[in-house]
């Protein structure tokens, strides 16, 4: 065997010739450690929990929200409109509403289409309220107009 890891160390061996062959030490009255305890001891430690999870939201996209143009928007209120109309003469139509939901914890955001029987249109507040119950309070879905990309259904699509 070489005489140390570089030149000029002293063998191992040597230096410790006095305690390399005495009895492994224990502490009297103290019962060994099972052996699961001591593979509990040397398993791997996650030092950064939720890490994974922060890198994981970073990458996850989101979408944009898309400004509609002038002769859109005209299309659009005419549609609402015309389901206004109706509404009042007592029918509640079904429509197709494509909107933007923002995004709870990034800037963006995701179009989501809704199917559902309009309740009815409120121009005070700008929305859409629609025969779909939501949250444990039971009230009626209503989505803002600005939030509206299109609007589609049998009564509507005629309208270009």
């Amino acid at each position: 065997m070489t005489q140390g890891i570089k030149d000029g160390e002293p063998d191992a061996r040597e230096v410790y010739a006095d305690i390399i062959n005495l009895p492994h030490f224990h502490v009297p009255g103290k019962e060994y450690m099972s052996m699961f305890g001591r593979a509990g001891q040397f398993s791997s430690f996650n030092a950064l929990t939720g890490y994974e999870d922060m890198v994981q939201e970073e990458a996850r996209e989101v979408g944009g929200f898309i400004q509609l143009t002038e002769s859109e928007l005209s299309v659009l209120n005419q549609r609402l409109t015309l389901i206004s109309d109706v509404i009042e003469d007592g029918v509640n139509p079904v429509v197709t509403i494509r909107y933007f939901v923002a995004d709870q914890h990034k800037t963006g955001g995701a179009y989501v289409e809704i199917t559902a029987k309009v309740r009815r249109i409120d121009i005070a507040a700008r929305q859409v309220e629609l025969f779909q119950k939501v949250g444990v309070s039971g009230s009626y879905m209503r989505i803002d107009m600005d939030m509206i990309h299109s609007i589609s259904g049998e009564l509507v699509d005629y309208i270009e």
